[in-house]
């Protein structure tokens, strides 16, 4: 009876280990690749890396593709217009992002995923797409509005500040963030991260997390009680928020 219940365990097992090591080498792979293309520092890829290989072991291949859209999102966006926004002095390092703002992004997703691992409820798998799309859609707002306009509209007061300034929104960033967290949760969606019926759900979590941040930029970040990175954490959290309470 023993022999015959390993014999069943055992084949579980291997596949779990072999999936753990398929999320290390595709984790390994994606960080080099990530640090190759500048789009991160040295230190961004240590941290990419530890999100990337919880987002694939806890949620599987399809939060992994989802992960790849949003870095393919903020890599393309980042390098519009990057010699305007050099003028301002608004550019992203050109080594890349950071391990504090690539965990101020991620994390949050990260975390999900591992929730979704420990519990086995899809509702985590929601609030991934939900972080996915809200990091994807407030970094593609802030880079496109920069690259397009040398102004923006104070979204507390509507008043004209230079692009670039905490809290600024343009018609541009904002129709780009938009459409970013729609192109995220599409991904969602082919890879079976959330149902068809589900798809409204992170791209309007991610809407309103862009939104947040730029209320919290006008105002904790301009008082200088929340830094960049601070306000992007909240900020996905908040999306995942919207999200549990739309499901």
């Amino acid at each position: 009876m023993n022999t015959l219940i390993l014999s069943t365990r055992i084949p579980e097992f291997l596949r779990s280990g072999r999936e753990l090591w398929a999320a290390l080498i595709i984790t390994i792979s994606f960080a080099a690749l990530a640090r190759r293309v500048r789009g991160v520092s040295l230190s961004g890829a240590v941290a990419g890396a530890f999100v990337c290989f919880l987002l694939y072991a806890g949620a599987g291949p399809s939060a992994f593709l989802a992960l790849v859209s949003v870095f393919a999102l903020t890599w393309i966006s980042t390098r519009l217009g990057y010699r305007k926004k050099e003028r301002l002095g608004t550019a992203q390092n050109p080594e890349g992002r950071t391990a504090s703002q690539v965990l101020a992004n991620l994390a949050v997703a990260a975390g999900c995923a591992a929730l979704f691992a420990a519990t086995g409820r899809t509702v985590w798998l929601l609030a991934v797409a939900a972080a996915f799309s809200e990091a994807a859609a407030d970094t593609v707002s802030s880079e496109l509005g920069q690259a397009r306009n040398e102004t923006a509209r104070l979204i507390t007061t509507w008043k004209l500040v230079p692009a670039g300034t905490d809290g600024g929104v343009s018609v541009a960033g904002t129709t780009g963030g938009i459409a970013a967290a729609a192109v995220v949760s599409l991904v969602c969606l082919l890879g079976g991260l959330v149902s068809r019926a589900q798809l409204g759900i992170p791209m309007l979590a991610g809407t309103v997390g862009m939104i947040a941040d730029g209320f919290m930029g006008a105002t904790l970040e301009k008082r200088k009680l929340l830094n960049n990175d601070g306000v992007n954490f909240i900020s996905t959290l908040i999306a995942v928020g919207v999200a549990f309470s739309l499901a």
